[in-house]
């Protein structure tokens, strides 16, 4: 798996509040540089003045070789690293980003549907303007609360009607998860960001209507630990150096099991998305619930996220 290339720093050359709660920020290289290239779906780490790790999806042009741009949604039961952005940040600050890198990059395909909720928009602007740029058909279903805190919708209602559907819930009500399967059955891939609630319903209507294969997901957070049959969702992890064996409860992260008893596991996200808590699995199979790992590397089972993910066995053998 590639690890982020060391933090670099950017200037903060623009804020603007962009909706009701989502500020949206501009990222400058320094002097002559560059920024890291980067593609449709890719997310970043900032690092904040307080020292606060959190990630975001980039929402601008990467064809745009000096700037990179974010958004974030003020979230106030949140763990304080949106509302250290929205509160203290200041134009002409700096800031440490790490290298881009995409879990949720957009394949090749010969039509799209891009469904966004709320502050989901972000890394879909980006696959907009690829679908573009390759002349390939899409269409965009854009829900959120209201139109006032929906995110970048001056920059797509020039498109609504021919390709774009702003849908709001307190005009237009719940998303019609009908239309969006129907685009999907008709050879649409379907790319979406969003709460979780929009997620876990775009995922059941797919699998019942059999076209799982055409949705892709990123999620804000990792998906629910699941509860294992007959067991409760109870597991024991074997530290293969100390030989200590550590009971995990079901609702309890092995993460947060493993400093119950003494074990610091590097973190920041706490949600699979940072990758810094990933671990050598020795033995067992792991129940990946991340948002970093490719499929490819989830099959070989041989490294996982202690922060989010389970395991399919009931001992997993971890190399700590």
């Amino acid at each position: 798996m590639n690890r982020p290339a060391q933090d670099r720093e950017v200037l903060i050359s623009a804020m603007r509040l962009e909706a009701e709660g989502v500020m949206a920020l501009e990222l400058r290289a320094l002097g002559a540089d560059s920024v890291p290239e980067w593609q449709a779906g890719a997310h970043i780490d900032v690092r904040l003045p307080s020292g606060t790790v959190r990630q975001y999806s980039l929402c601008g042009d990467p064809s745009d070789r000096r700037h990179l741009h974010i958004a974030v949604l003020r979230e106030a039961t949140g763990r304080g690293g949106s509302r250290e952005i929205h509160e203290e940040l200041r134009v002409g600050q700096m800031l440490a980003i790490s290298t881009p890198r995409n879990a949720f990059a957009l394949a090749p395909a010969a039509a799209y549907q891009f469904v966004a909720g709320g502050i989901g928009i972000t890394p879909i602007l980006p696959m907009i303007l690829a679908a573009e740029r390759a002349g390939v058909p899409w269409h965009l279903v854009y829900g959120g609360r209201s139109r006032a805190s929906m995110a970048f919708l001056e920059r797509l209602l020039p498109h609504v009607g021919d390709h774009v559907q702003i849908l709001p819930a307190d005009e237009f009500g719940l998303l019609d998860l009908d239309a969006i399967a129907a685009r999907a059955a008709a050879g649409a891939e379907t790319y979406s960001c969003g709460p979780g609630v929009l997620l876990d319903a775009l995922t059941a209507r797919f699998q019942a209507q059999e076209l799982g294969q055409r949705l892709h997901l990123e999620r804000f957070s990792a998906a629910p630990l699941p509860v294992a049959e007959g067991e409760g969702g109870e597991l024991k992890v074997i530290l293969a150096r100390s030989g200590l064996e550590v009971d995990v409860p079901a609702k309890r992260s092995i993460m947060h099991a493993l400093r119950d008893v003494g074990i610091e596991v590097p973190s920041s996200c706490e949600q699979g998305v940072c990758g810094m808590c990933e671990t050598r699995v020795l033995d067992g199979v792991p129940d990946h619930r991340d948002m970093l790992l490719t499929d490819r590397e989830r099959a070989r089972n041989n490294v996982m996220m202690v922060c989010c993910s389970r395991a399919k066995t009931p001992t997993l053998l971890l190399d700590l």
